[in-house]
């Protein structure tokens, strides 16, 4: 494939399923009826368009991040670049070898071990036996499964299994991998290296085409976005452009300094605990928008467990106007122990001293087993300003530039006012 050719081309795209509403048939005459009334509804238009009018181009060494709403039509883009289903409408050239992860543990057999599992997984990706007995060490020990490799499947987390199934897909020697939201199982090790992995396919020359709700890894990985909505392509652009369009679109509902979380507002984890309201206050428990220079603040976070989960972690972070995190708080901090959590709703309260800078920043919030296992994270869900208005007396940030975000506590030593310079001689060293 030559270098100036586009990895996959993308013209016209689009993809309609019908809509069924009926009741499964019981009788033969329930059969033909609801077979007729389907055959008029399609005549009428009863269709469903996951897809519609997409196009564009991806590059050898480009890693491109599809961010939208479930339901938005990236998964379905991506079976379809990957050959799974069939478009429509348009087409879909892709020009070298693929390596596809688009759900968890796809190709595995539940009574094969997972050394079996390996190499039938990656006779399905196209790699030869010889290939796969070289590379059987590498992705054994990224995957971290080595003490259960010859044990059967079905006996393996979600976790160790999505773990495997990226190894043996990321190993491959492909020009094109497509991974799926898979990350949100892995624990928080686990994500950090597939990332790594991904920026590694990246700069090798390959292209990689990420789909996650993950924003802040959506931005860190990806040279490029799009931003697909009900099936149309929105938006093609940066990551910083394409998270912000998205953020600004379908964020969550903020009125004052509480953002009231939906169940469609992007997040990721397993969902067995789901952030539901996010709350900035003073120490005193008052409403807070913004935050004045040198101020406590406090954060409250209500929580809402399906099950017990017995060592829960919360998480908050404090990003700037770009979206890096500047700082991260966890209730285990300063080797505390973890919560437990019964199933229900919970409030829990964090405190935060720090002196912000003049300045926009927002919260990230999350909710993780004790084992890095995340159970929901929320990127940048509230945002709020830093005043240069000191609580009381006079502080303030000098300078019209603000540099950084943070000011430390810190402690001088020099010459004290009126005091006379020091007298001596400065020697030049060279090097």
């Amino acid at each position: 494939m030559s270098s100036s050719e586009p990895a996959v081309r993308v013209e016209g795209l689009g993809k309609r399923y019908w809509v069924r509403h009926e009741r499964r048939a019981t009788t033969l005459a329930e059969t033909l009826t609801q077979a007729v009334a389907r055959g008029v509804r399609r005549s009428r238009g009863t269709e469903f368009w996951a897809l519609r009018d997409v196009s564009f181009d991806l590059r050898r060494g480009e890693a491109l991040g599809l961010v939208g709403r479930n339901g938005a039509g990236k998964s379905t883009l991506l079976k379809i670049i990957s050959r799974i289903t069939m478009p429509t409408r348009g087409r879909v050239v892709a020009l070298g070898r693929m390596a596809t992860l688009l759900e968890v543990g796809t190709g595995f057999h539940p009574e094969l071990s997972g050394r079996e599992n390996v190499f039938l997984n990656g006779a399905i990706l196209g790699m030869r036996r010889r290939e796969i007995e070289r590379k059987l060490d590498a992705i054994v020990d990224f995957s971290g499964v080595s003490k259960f490799l010859d044990e059967p499947v079905k006996h393996y987390s979600s976790g160790m299994r999505v773990r495997l199934a990226f190894s043996v897909a990321a190993h491959l020697d492909s020009d094109v991998l497509l991974v799926d939201e898979v990350l949100a199982v892995g624990d928080a090790d686990f994500q950090r290296k597939c990332l790594g992995k991904m920026h590694d396919v990246a700069h090798e020359g390959r292209a990689v085409v990420f789909v996650s709700h993950a924003l802040n890894a959506v931005q860190r990985l990806c040279d490029r976005a799009l931003l697909l909505e009900s099936g149309r392509l929105e938006m093609d652009g940066t990551p910083g452009d394409v998270v912000a369009r998205y953020l600004e679109q379908w964020g969550p509902d903020q009125v004052g300094g509480t953002a009231v979380v939906g169940d469609d507002v992007p997040r990721s984890g397993t969902g067995l605990a789901r952030i539901r309201r996010v709350s900035l206050m003073d120490t005193a428990g008052g409403d807070l928008t913004a935050v004045r220079l040198g101020q406590p603040f406090r954060v409250r976070l209500a929580v809402e467990a399906t099950e017990p989960i017995p060592e829960a972690v919360f998480e908050i972070g404090v990003a700037g106007s770009d979206g890096e995190r500047i700082a991260t708080a966890q209730n285990i901090d300063g080797d505390r122990p973890p919560a437990p959590l019964a199933p229900g709703l919970h409030e829990v309260d964090a405190t935060l001293r720090m002196t912000l800078l003049p300045g926009e920043y927002s919260l990230t919030v999350g909710v993780h087993r004790r084992n890095g296992v995340t159970l929901d994270y929320l990127e940048r869900i509230l945002g709020f300003s830093a005043l240069n208005v000191a609580e009381s007396g006079n502080d303030h940030y000098p300078w019209l530039a603000v540099r950084g975000y943070v000011r430390p506590d810190s402690e001088w030593s020099g010459p004290a006012p009126g005091a006379p310079a020091t007298t001596g001689t400065a020697t030049a060293v060279r090097s």
